[in-house]
């Protein structure tokens, strides 16, 4: 038996003990502990994330219709599973103690719930691990539908968003089928060697055709633009812990379709050629300035939300677009870049979701403009806050500013100032947001009727401190990330990124991140020795507050949460209601209309008749 074996055999009985036992919230610390052991079955693999093995393989194999079914671990399975089972065993440790418990009593159904995690883990797992076309779309549409169930274990207004998912998701699935079929038709084959030499003799329409497939595809699970609409709400609106992992890794399974697909099999040598009449980009051109607008669109739109969850799920959408604009660099540096954001973002987005999903289980609320305060009340809740926003804004010393430099060092380097701005923009709304997210939280004047609250328990601490040290240590020391995503850049055919334990070494300017973080908390030192030497400073009540020189109490409120950013919203409000929304309506009016006119025009042309015609010619097309 293969270590893949005892990986898969893991990940069934953990579904197994979902199903069985999973609505007893005693049974939260034994699913943990299951994510825990998928997590050592997957160290087994080591040699796959040195680069010292380029392939396990699977015990069994199957066929249907003639295809063979395939599964192994490569570099890139071994990455993206390792991000996925720590995500789930984060959201699994969380669930395990007082939240689930509390989430049971208010009706919530917590058996659902860790079903549906334990199903994700699952079908993605199957999803990473194929070893050809048709087990990648079998992986694909698994993992599709246990992600609908994740969201709909909300119930309430969840069920309409997860709906209008299933809708994206059964749209990208027609696209990739549609693909694969006419590949099936014409190489005979849905092997990788054999979907590889076809690429390499296709006429530009049908390259064209091929790549946009696939990109409508995988893009839908990204929610890229403009097939965005769909995620921030499904997301924000799952229960917390759900949340948590969806907001890490469902939606990277896109980019990890694109990067076998396109990087991969079809290879960036044939995006280059794929040229745009009338202009000079190519197909690996587009791609990336629809990731450089998948980062700003999104991330303004956070800007105006007002609960804590969907300004986080907003985020998550544009965080894609830096990992596709490194990985369509194609070179050392920015595929590295993309790469590494994939495992950074997953920390911190990860811990943020369940903040927050602890700031609501004491509270009682996600709304920013009803809390403020709390960091006298859940010191340590706030303490993941500061370093999880740090951390998704791109500042040292924490990770995301890692992988942000090498995108933007990259970019600078490559003679592409237009796209280098465009990411400059992208981080300034981030960081405009997440001061939002925290201040409205966590600062300003404690709101009375949360003067009692209480710090998150242990059972939900835990995870998230755990994923903050996560966050620094390899903000401190990326090159223990990038050790693992160099053989994933050799088993995708890209260039490798030399580098070292605190960054990269470059002949016109690198870096080091133990040199980086040394010198800022030796300033930081320095500025607080200079604050205690002071001893000036006097304590104020979390009721009351201090501004201008003046102390104020509790009747006087200076809590400027609601309507955060008025300014902004006043600049931007116009050109966003005039153009982003109105390009957003026409899209979603078109697609209606083209639903009632096929649905019309299926009723009264012999519904049974068209049917049969339509599945003759898919077998007929198929076969």
């Amino acid at each position: 038996m293969t270590p893949l074996d005892t990986l898969f055999i893991l990940s069934a009985c953990t579904l197994a003990v979902a199903w069985a036992f999973g609505r007893r919230p005693a049974a939260g610390g034994l699913i943990a502990v299951l994510y825990g052991g998928q997590i050592l079955a997957l160290a087994k693999m080591s040699g796959l994330a040195s680069g010292a093995l380029t392939m396990i393989a699977a015990s069994p194999s199957f066929e249907v219709l003639g295809q063979a079914l395939s599964w192994r671990f490569d570099g890139p399975a071994w990455f993206f599973a390792l991000i996925t089972l720590g995500a789930a065993f984060a959201s699994a440790w969380f669930m395990a103690g007082e939240w689930g418990e509390g989430y049971r009593r208010k009706g919530g159904r917590l058996g659902l719930l860790q079903v549906a995690l334990a199903l994700n883990v699952s079908s993605m797992l199957l999803l990473l691990a194929s070893g050809d076309l048709l087990s990648l779309f079998i992986g694909w549409e698994l993992m599709s539908w246990a992600s609908f169930l994740l969201m709909l274990s909300a119930g309430g207004v969840a069920v309409r968003w997860a709906f209008k998912y299933l809708i994206y998701a059964l749209g990208g699935a027609m696209a990739l089928l549609g693909a694969l079929a006419w590949i099936h038709a014409q190489a005979g084959s849905l092997q990788y060697a054999a979907v590889a030499g076809l690429f390499a003799t296709l006429s530009p329409g049908q390259a064209w055709t091929l790549v946009l497939a696939f990109a409508a595809g995988f893009g839908i699970k990204m929610a890229l633009l403009p097939f965005h609409l769909w995620q921030g709400p499904a997301y924000a609106e799952t229960p917390g812990p759900g949340s948590a992992f969806l907001g890490a890794i469902s939606s990277r399974m896109g980019l990890f379709g694109i990067l076998v697909v396109l990087v991969h099999l079809a290879g960036l040598d044939l995006l280059d050629r794929l040229l745009i009449p009338f202009t000079h980009l190519d197909a690996r051109d587009l791609l990336g300035w629809v990731g450089a607008f998948t980062l700003i669109v999104p991330t303004f739109i956070a800007v105006r939300q007002h609960d804590a969850r969907h300004l986080l799920a907003w985020h998550g959408i544009g965080q894609g677009g830096y990992m596709l604009i490194g990985v369509m660099q194609g070179d050392a540096l920015g595929s590295a870049g993309g790469l590494l954001h994939v495992f950074n973002y997953a920390t911190y987005q990860a811990a943020l979701f369940l903040v927050v999903t602890a700031v609501v289980h004491r509270t009682g609320t996600a709304d920013l403009n009803k809390l403020g305060g709390l960091v006298t009340r859940m010191p340590l809740s706030f303490l993941v806050m500061l370093v999880g926003i740090i951390g998704l804004a791109g500042l040292p010393p924490m990770n995301g500013f890692v992988s942000k430099w090498l995108i933007y060092r990259d970019l600078i380097s490559s003679g592409r100032p237009l796209m280098f701005v465009a990411t400059v923009i992208g981080t300034l709304g981030t960081i405009i947001s997440v001061y939002k997210l925290i201040h409205n939280t966590f600062l300003g004047q404690l709101r009375m009727e949360h003067e009692d609250i209480r710090e998150a328990p242990w059972s939900m601490l835990a995870p998230m401190l755990g994923l903050i040290v996560i966050v620094f240590l390899t903000g401190l020391m990326p090159g223990l990330v990038l050790d693992w995503i160099a053989p994933v850049q050799a088993a995708l055919g890209l260039p490798v990124l030399d580098h070292s334990l605190g960054g990269v070494d470059l002949p016109n300017g690198g870096l080091d991140m133990l040199w980086v973080v040394g010198l800022l908390f030796a300033g930081f030192g320095v500025g607080a020795l200079l604050f205690l030497a002071g001893n000036r400073h006097r304590y104020v009540h979390p009721l009351d507050n201090y501004a201008g020189g003046h102390f104020l109490t509790t009747e006087v409120r200076y809590h400027y949460s609601d309507d955060f950013y008025p300014g902004l919203m006043h600049l931007i409000g116009g050109w966003y209601r005039g153009s982003i929304q109105w390009l957003e309506r026409a899209l979603v009016s078109a697609l209606d209309f083209l639903a009632q006119w096929s649905q019309a025009w299926f009723r009264s042309a012999q519904p049974a008749l068209w049917l049969l015609g339509v599945t003759v010619f898919a077998l007929w097309w198929v076969v």
